[in-house]
């Protein structure tokens, strides 16, 4: 079963709106591995204006489940990276400025920096992961890095499923397919929600993790945490 990892950036967004610590984002870590979730992730950014340096330290010794920190690999995350060692790190290459991530890797002209952060992670026990768009070049050339993983960038995929689900998931079922031909697991997310993710979730080959949380954590202003988490993983039976 595809496990589901929830993003908890837009707690800590809400919190960073008022200062403080309410609504507390170690609690909300928490109590998502409490109500299910099988994974936490993570994306800190450099200008830290939703989820803080200070709470990646904080999460990793508070949970038991999966830690997935998300990232571009610039000095101060690798250093977060090697200091906290989560489970995974999902190298994302989001420019500085950018609202959210809004493109995968590309894996041929970043093929030598890739690899020796591939290599750099590993060596210290941390699954590696690359956000790629379904382009079977990216995959092709991800695969070269010797990841563990890709993560598909799934916004384009949400954007066309209202209008063709069978034309907007067939690139990812063609990422996915070429993914577990070269040995790769295959993690998702980006705009993945309860209309969307039942049907990505049984077309796609090999999709190990999602990972969710805009969709999910605003769902749960209206439904509750622990109820929302559970209609998620109802989807990905």
């Amino acid at each position: 079963m595809t496990r589901l990892s929830v993003n908890i950036n837009k707690i800590a967004t809400i919190r960073n709106s008022r200062g403080g610590n309410t609504p507390n984002v170690l609690e909300a870590a928490i109590n998502c591995e409490k109500f299910g979730a099988e994974g936490i992730t993570v994306h800190p950014r450099p200008d830290e204006r939703h989820i803080r340096y200070r709470d990646v330290r904080d999460i990793r010794p508070a949970i038991t489940t999966e830690f997935n920190i998300e990232g571009n690999p610039n000095p101060r995350f690798i250093n977060l990276v090697l200091e906290v060692k989560p489970d995974q790190v999902t190298m994302v290459p989001d420019a500085h400025n950018a609202i959210t991530s809004n493109q995968g890797w590309d894996t041929v002209k970043h093929q030598d920096f890739l690899v020796d952060m591939v290599k750099e992670f590993q060596r210290q026990g941390i699954r590696t992961s690359i956000f790629v768009d379904a382009n079977p070049k990216m995959v092709e050339f991800a695969a070269k890095t010797g990841t563990n993983r890709i993560e598909l960038y799934t916004e384009p995929y949400a954007s066309d499923f209202p209008k063709n689900p069978e034309a907007a998931i067939a690139p990812f079922v063609e990422a996915a397919e070429l993914a577990k031909e070269l040995g790769l697991e295959v993690n998702a997310g980006h705009d993945l929600n309860l209309e969307n993710l039942r049907y990505f979730a049984q077309r796609i080959p090999n999709l190990a993790e999602v990972s969710i949380g805009h969709a999910l954590i605003s769902n749960a202003l209206y439904l509750g945490l622990e109820k929302t988490i559970h209609l998620y993983l109802e989807q990905l039976k």
